[in-house]
């Protein structure tokens, strides 16, 4: 009888255990505030200056969304690379558990670009050698300048070409001898006619992970270029109303070469691209 009674007061413990309100046990925590926040950004000294590799760091028991010089990341702990000098912007949003957001504003002082990837040092120039725009024209030495082709196929215009000469006609404002300089200082990208009196100056940034291959698998494009409130010369869709590109998928990019494509929305393999062909300027 006693054993029965035992054994029924430890079922009636078991049970109000379990009737314990889950919402106590699974407590989502509190949401803080703005000036709560403990995070901060520090660039990676090189040679007594501050580098271009921050270091981010959220200590604070919110998710994370950060935007350092236009490096962003998702993580609580993380080191981005930024890729300009001077004073950097630093937004940081947070994300309380009850779904609020809250955010912190700040800056740090980039002195020298000590990391940064060939691409970059291909487009822009090589800050190591003193080197901080680079200037590009039609490259004339491909034949065919601008024109379009296959998409994932050719790498230059292969149907309808045009060689420098014809862009004095179908690129009145910039014309044959159009430039367009590429500055590290900023990411800036200007183009310019010959005589400078007509330009246009707007940002421009790399996508390295944007990769694209060819039927046989192999890279086509290895990289993008997007621009902002500019484009490169003649940086327009003809069979879209002259609608100004912004987006370039890079076929090569060396110390001395430029070649971009764009496909025409809906293109698939051997659908119509368009093709631009560039070359470092001799001056």
């Amino acid at each position: 009888m006693k054993k029965s009674i035992i054994y029924a007061f430890c079922i009636l413990a078991i049970a109000l255990v379990a009737c314990e309100p889950i919402e106590e046990r699974d407590s989502i925590g509190s949401a803080i505030s703005a000036d709560k926040l403990d995070v901060k950004a520090t660039p990676i000294v090189v040679n007594g200056k501050n580098g271009n590799m921050v270091i981010l760091e959220n200590h604070s028991p919110v998710l994370s969304a950060w935007n350092c010089g236009g490096a962003v990341s998702s993580k609580s702990y993380d080191t981005v690379m930024v890729v300009k000098t001077g004073s950097i912007d630093v937004a940081f949003t947070g994300l309380n558990p009850d779904g609020t957001k809250i955010s912190k504003n700040f800056t740090i002082q980039v002195d020298v670009l000590s990391t940064l990837p060939t691409e970059y040092k291909n487009l822009f120039g090589d800050p190591t050698q003193g080197i901080t725009s680079k200037k590009y024209v039609w490259d004339e030495t491909a034949g065919a300048v601008w024109g379009n082709g296959g998409y994932l196929g050719n790498t230059s215009p292969g149907w309808w070409t045009n060689d420098k000469a014809a862009m004095d006609k179908e690129d009145a404002d910039y014309g044959s001898e159009g430039y367009m300089i590429f500055d590290l200082n900023g990411m800036t990208l200007k183009k310019s006619n010959a005589a400078g009196t007509k330009t246009e100056t707007g940002t421009a940034s790399l996508d390295l992970s944007s990769k694209k291959l060819d039927g046989n698998g192999a890279v086509w494009a290895s990289a993008k270029l997007i621009t902002k409130n500019v484009t490169v010369l003649k940086g327009v869709a003809p069979n879209g109303g002259n609608a100004p590109v912004y987006d370039y998928d890079i076929l090569k990019l060396s110390d001395s070469k430029l070649v971009l494509a764009w496909p025409e929305p809906g293109s698939g393999a051997w659908g119509t691209a368009w093709f631009w062909m560039f070359r470092k300027a001799d001056n």
